[in-house]
């Protein structure tokens, strides 16, 4: 029986309203009873009539599978903000009341939320693609053969095949069960996977641990269960973000401070103050557009798109966005050894016969039991390349014609640790067997575990071949009394760029915890030939404590874990959560899964099992475990940049808050005009923010975002208010007559725009060339507009005389020094 992986719907932690429509028994009746095929389809499946028959009524699982916001929902999102709508309405008075030159930030706004649109939109197309690469096709039968197709093309009453790590994707029942067992933790929260029978019914969305089978699709479509939680499983900001509510809060008090300082901004410019009325409207509104901080969420979906794209094209894919981000603020990384550390596949390197066994009665048990799985795991298809059903083995034996009729087999299962089959041999004699750990298999103090634990000091993987009494081969009881009868030695083949990551992480203050269900001196050996810190300092977890406290601090004292259970890894996911660690776990096993699930982070290997790529937040599709780092360094890219082009804005948000205050206590006029903001704002926040957001940034993420930001804006933008108001008001003193206003305005913005580049210069570090040249570009481009003449008009910025200006200069100077002891005093008090 062949059977393949099936989509990608990607559910979630279950809600509180699952288990009930999971015990609905009316939810799992078939839709259409009549047109179910007999149970003689059940092994050929549907007719290529039939399939046709059912898709032109309509009985299709045509559920679109999402990995993104559509099109639409991309424009709303961009367009439709509450910082939009205000500067629209803005933008909407200003070109009715001044020269286009006072409306030039509604442009601006314009400009930034087509930028996103685009950026957003290619991140979509990124993440649409490599999803599509990413999804594997279910194999359903169909006019008595088994066929891959895409899952949209299932139709009602298809035979879909299942084993080990597919995901049931539409609502069935049960037509064959070979030792079937399906986890419906998803659905449940129950962890214990369930034993099926033919006519029992799957929901879409549970997953098969063991054994193997197939069922028949009794609800496709809309109406299947997995469904109604494809679309919310699937949507971009699933995983917690502290960047993206960090900005929402602080998003949330600048709304709060804007709206009565607007008020009162208004009532003072309008009411209070006896000037040109459109005038008066164009001070208004230069105070208040500054107050918003627009830009700042236009860059962080710009940061974040822009590292999907970059990921993209490393064929990483990124199922929910804040994930780059949260990989970025791990600590310590939880890797399974199969398919992460390793290669899956191994190769036998050699059998030894126990008890005075036949060499090549061995050997003949071992085909035959390659022979009797259909899906077998990389330890068994090591033993199928070295003894092949027919022909030569890898040994250079001739393989038996006529191969034993197997009479019962046991599918490999990581909770038993052990795979089983009975054949009739030859001459017609029966036979049981297992095959898997020694150490589960053979009893404490065997003098055989010993010897085995000699190879796994080498790093070398071994199996127990040992006969059994017949019997049933899945009975909880079925090893007892059994006669070792050869050691299987496997060698694993070890990924070439392994060590290169682990080195990584250990200088990244990352620390690294290998899980497996392998065992534990052999992991630890294999984990020291790729020179993982700690190697040896392993423990089985058969001896790990259940308690959660002592569990945490057994897995902070050891790297290496060997014997763990499915539900153990979850455990050891919980109890480093516990003691406030921020995990990652990867892993490409169908028992990778609940810790997959339950981890800060989930990291699947592309070529891992269905159900570990649905509920992992990162898929690595090329299979490379050395694509890590470079998620970690995109996430720190992200979040150390944003941190800093934060404090730019709000920098500019806290002056132009304390400015309108003042004005509105002092009963002054407005001293900018919407102009004269629109070139601050672009050359010391816009066009640097947008360089500095997208440079390479390797700072470790560090957490309390509102905090660190707020330390650093708060103390810029008290100075760079009073230095501006008190030119401001210096000017007013020092100038009188027409064009006075004019004056004071333009020696008010260049002490605003030269403390602003101050900020932007300190933000800039540590310099590079490019960074030099920016903040000198940014100094240049204000400097042209000072001598060029109709740059002079178009901004209205002349500056009258000799002192004035100097003096501007001074203020700003001494505003310069205060910037630079108060950054380092939040430094030294709070850190970096």
């Amino acid at each position: 029986m062949t059977q393949r992986a099936l989509d990608s719907s990607g559910e979630q932690t279950p809600g509180p309203s699952r288990p009930a429509m999971i015990d609905a028994g009316a939810e799992l009746d078939p839709v259409h009873p009549m047109d179910l095929p007999p149970s003689a389809h059940d092994a050929t499946g549907l007719t290529t009539a039939e399939v046709a028959e059912r898709v032109a009524r309509g009985e299709v699982n045509d559920v679109p599978v999402r990995s993104s916001r559509s099109l639409t929902e991309i424009v709303r999102a961009n367009v439709f903000t509450r910082f939009n709508l205000i500067i629209g309405v803005l933008w909407v008075i200003m070109l009715f009341v001044a020269p286009i030159q006072d409306s030039l930030f509604g442009f601006v706004i314009v400009a930034n939320t087509g930028i996103g649109i685009i950026q957003e939109w290619r991140a979509k197309k990124t993440l649409d693609s490599l999803a599509v690469i990413g999804e594997a096709k279910p194999t359903v039968r169909r006019d008595g053969k088994a066929a891959e197709i895409p899952t949209h093309e299932i139709v009602l009453g298809d035979v879909v095949e299942l084993g080990p790590g597919d995901k049931v994707v539409v609502d069935g029942t049960v037509a064959e069960a070979d030792s079937l067992e399906v986890d419906e933790s998803l659905l449940t929260g129950e962890a214990d996977p369930v034993l099926k029978r033919p006519g029992d019914p799957v929901m879409s969305g549970s997953f098969v641990v063991a054994g193997g089978g197939a069922f028949t699709a009794t609800k496709v479509g809309r109406e299947a269960y997995a469904a109604q939680l494809a679309e919310e499983a699937s949507r971009f900001t699933l995983v917690h973000s502290e960047l993206r509510s960090g900005i929402s809060t602080i998003l949330k008090y600048v709304t709060w401070m804007m709206v009565p300082t607007a008020i009162g901004l208004i009532i003072s410019q309008l009411v209070v103050k006896d000037n040109n009325f459109k005038d008066s409207v164009a001070r208004t509104v230069g105070g208040i557009v500054p107050m918003i901080p627009e830009g700042l969420v236009l860059l962080t979906s710009v940061a974040f798109a822009i590292g999907v794209v970059r990921l993209g094209r490393k064929q990483c894919l990124v199922q929910e966005l804040p994930a780059i981000e949260g990989l970025a603020r791990v600590d310590v990384v939880c890797l399974d050894k199969t398919g992460t550390l390793t290669e899956g596949g191994m190769d036998v390197t050699e059998v030894r016969p126990l008890n005075g066994s036949d060499e090549a009665y061995v050997h003949q048990v071992l085909r035959s039991l390659g022979s009797s799985d259909p899906r077998p795991n990389a330890s068994l298809q090591a033993i199928i390349d070295a003894y092949p059903a027919g022909g030569k083995s890898d040994k250079g034996e001739q393989g038996e014609e006529a191969s034993w009729a197997v009479t019962d087999a046991l599918p490999f299962s990581s909770a038993r640790k052990y795979s089983g089959a009975a054949f009739t041999e030859t001459d017609g004699t029966s036979s049981a067997w297992l095959l898997g750990a020694p150490d589960v298999l053979l009893p404490e103090g065997d003098p055989t575990l010993d010897e085995i634990e000699h190879l796994n000091q080498q790093g070398l993987r071994v199996l127990l071949l040992a006969r059994v009494p017949s019997g049933e081969l899945d009975a909880p009881d079925a090893a007892e009394g059994d006669v070792p009868t050869a050691l299987v030695v496997l060698e694993q083949r070890l990924r070439p760029d392994a060590a290169e990551t682990l080195k990584y992480f250990a200088q990244q203050n990352v620390a690294t915890k290998v899980i497996s269900g392998d065992n534990a001196v052999s992991v630890g050996a294999v984990a020291g030939k790729l020179g993982l810190a700690g190697a040896e300092n392993t423990l089985d977890a058969r001896k790990m404590p259940t308690d959660p406290d002592d569990m945490a601090t057994a897995m902070e004292q050891n790297a290496v874990f060997g014997r763990v259970t499915p539900q153990q890894k979850r455990d050891m996911v919980a109890a480093l959560q516990s003691r406030g660690h921020t995990v990652a776990m990867t892993g490409d096993g169908v028992n990778d899964v609940l810790a997959l699930k339950d981890a800060d982070i989930g990291v699947s290997m592309g070529s891992g099992s269905e159900a570990t790529r649905a509920v992992a937040q990162i898929v690595l599709l090329n299979n490379s475990f050395a694509t890590l780092p470079s998620v970690v360094a995109e996430g720190r890219r992200v979040i150390g940049n944003i941190t800093r082009v934060a404090t730019l804005f709000l920098t500019k948000t806290v002056y132009s808050v304390l400015l309108a205050i003042l004005v509105v206590c002092t009963q002054v006029e407005y001293p900018f005009l919407p102009r004269h903001l629109t070139l601050l704002s672009t050359l010391t926040i816009g066009v640097p923010a947008f360089f500095l957001a997208l440079a390479p940034n390797k700072e470790r993420a560090q957490p309390h975002f509102v905090r660190r930001v707020m330390r650093y804006a708060i103390p810029s933008g008290v100075i760079a208010a009073t230095a501006t108001f008190t030119t401001y008001l210096v000017a007013r003193h020092h100038y009188a007559g027409p064009g006075a206003l004019e004056a004071e305005t333009s020696a008010a913005t260049l002490t605003l725009f030269l403390t602003s580049m101050w900020v932007l210069a300190i933000i800039a570090r540590p310099y590079t060339w490019w960074r030099i040249a920016l903040v000198a570009a940014m100094g240049l481009g204000f400097l042209i507009v000072l001598v060029v003449p109709w740059l002079q008009d178009f901004f209205a910025l002349k500056l009258v005389g000799t002192t004035m200006p100097w003096t501007a200069v001074g203020i700003a100077v001494a505003a310069a020094a205060l910037l630079e002891f108060s950054w380092r005093l939040v430094g030294r008090r709070f850190g970096a």
